[in-house]
């Protein structure tokens, strides 16, 4: 029995691609603390600094990965492409820097220029939470930098203990703040803010020859399609979370905004298929690697097929279990739990339509389709808006418009992606399995 399952083991770590397990680790720690962290702030802060503090978050996690997450890939496989060579990528990294500076600093300043309305309307007076977005800012800029050089030097490792780390960081600082008794949503969004930074350094520590000389980078060697990959990245982003914005900035009545921490506490129950998501794509994708890297493209669409239907699955599951045992698990996690089956479904179902166009998204980006991905995107934001101007009852408008949207965006997404595999288009499928293996779905 012990040399079967020994044998099963090697035989599986030998189909694995480098460093997935690694990855796979270090995601699935970041989801964990992620729903830590929530449960910790939603125990300690009352209902609107609760809510400003998601604000916060939600801000976060569409403006950095919408800005710096492209930059991330297009530097992982600008860089890999160099190693293969033989060339040193250091230039290649400095440039990226260069850029993601620039782009951090006009972040940085919109937010300075907006920053009334943004303490005012998102974060509800709390001031401190201003000054924590711009230390996301820069402390993701460094991160989403550090990431792609990680991964073009095939240091996946270090790669997934910067996940890991990230996620540590984060739950430590806030269970720090929970037990001294901290009431300030400042303080837990600083927590949230700051950990970036911290995983940098622990991801870095023993790491050499990463900034290797080389020849000058043009920017041109990043992408000639920057600018769509970053359209497309923030409009992606931006229907993740377009439901609890379009909510706070839609809550009028103190009873609305009152039941927006309820609203936040319930998107995050239903965002769990985005965690089981990323668990299992180390059990995924291997398959479709040594079929990527024998070139078997036939065989490469049918495990494609197949991995949108798992997607599919989880969707459907992750629906169920929201309609049955979502209200339960969240009255276990979360005080002032208010909403029911019903809400939790829509929602479930909204996340497994996103994380099904996202899939999608990636196929077309891997055939070059740039614009047909950011073109699938807009359409999900505009049918986004025009459900949401669809009847009364506010979260019910924003959860009916979130999966609405979601699914029209997979479905133009399936539309322009099937049209191409049938139109006889390869691509670079060694891209879409890496796309897909090494890209972290932010919570």
């Amino acid at each position: 029995m012990a040399s079967r399952a020994q044998r099963f083991v090697d035989a599986a770590k030998s189909n694995v691609p480098a460093g997935t397990y690694a990855v796979g680790a270090g995601l699935l720690i970041a989801g964990i603390t992620a729903y830590g962290f929530q449960i910790l702030a939603n125990h300690q802060l009352e209902a609107r600094p609760y809510a400003a503090l998601n604000s916060l978050w939600a801000v976060v996690f569409v403006v950095t990965p919408g800005l710096f997450q492209p930059l991330e890939q297009e530097v992982a496989r600008a860089l890999a492409y160099r190693r293969a060579r033989g060339i040193g990528g250091g230039p290649l990294v400095k440039r990226a820097a260069v850029l993601g500076g620039v782009l951090a600093a006009i972040a940085a300043a919109l937010a300075l220029v907006f920053g009334h309305p943004i303490v005012h309307t998102l974060f509800h007076g709390q001031g401190l939470l201003l000054v924590a977005l711009l230390a996301a800012i820069v402390c993701y800029f460094a991160a989403f930098i550090t990431r792609g050089t990680l991964s073009g030097n095939g240091r996946f490792g270090a790669y997934g203990l910067m996940h890991g780390s990230e996620g540590t960081v984060r739950i430590l600082a806030c269970a720090a703040l929970f037990a001294f008794g901290s009431h300030s949503a400042g303080l837990y969004g600083l927590a949230l803010a700051l950990p970036p930074a911290v995983a940098v350094l622990i991801s870095l520590r023993g790491q050499h020859d990463l900034l290797t000389p080389g020849p000058t980078a043009p920017y041109t060697e990043l992408s000639s399609a920057l600018g769509l990959l970053l359209l497309g990245s923030i409009l992606a982003q931006s229907l993740s979370y377009a439901a609890f914005l379009a909510a706070t900035i839609l809550a009028k009545t103190n009873v609305q905004k009152d039941a927006l921490a309820g609203f936040i506490t319930g998107i995050f129950v239903a965002r769990i298929p985005i965690l089981l998501f990323q668990a299992v794509q180390a059990a995924l994708l291997p398959k479709l690697a040594s079929l990527a890297g024998a070139g078997r493209h036939d065989e490469f669409r049918t495990g494609m097929r197949r991995l949108l239907i798992i997607v599919i699955g989880l969707g459907v599951i992750g629906t169920l279990g929201g309609l049955t045992l979502g209200p339960t698990v969240g009255r276990k996690l979360f005080q002032n739990w208010t909403l029911n089956g019903t809400d939790l479904g829509l929602l479930a179902a909204g996340s497994g339509a996103f994380i099904l166009a996202l899939t999608l998204s990636q196929g077309l980006i891997a055939l070059a389709s740039y614009a047909r991905a950011a073109i699938a995107w807009v359409v999900g934001i505009a049918v986004f808006m025009v459900t949401l101007a669809v009847g009364n009852e506010l979260f019910l408008r924003c959860e009916m418009a979130f999966l609405i949207g979601s699914l029209a965006s997979a479905a133009v997404m399936a539309v322009f992606l099937f049209g191409q595999m049938l139109s006889g288009a390869t691509g670079d499928v060694e891209t879409l399995v890496g796309l897909i293996e090494h890209e972290p779905l932010e919570l």
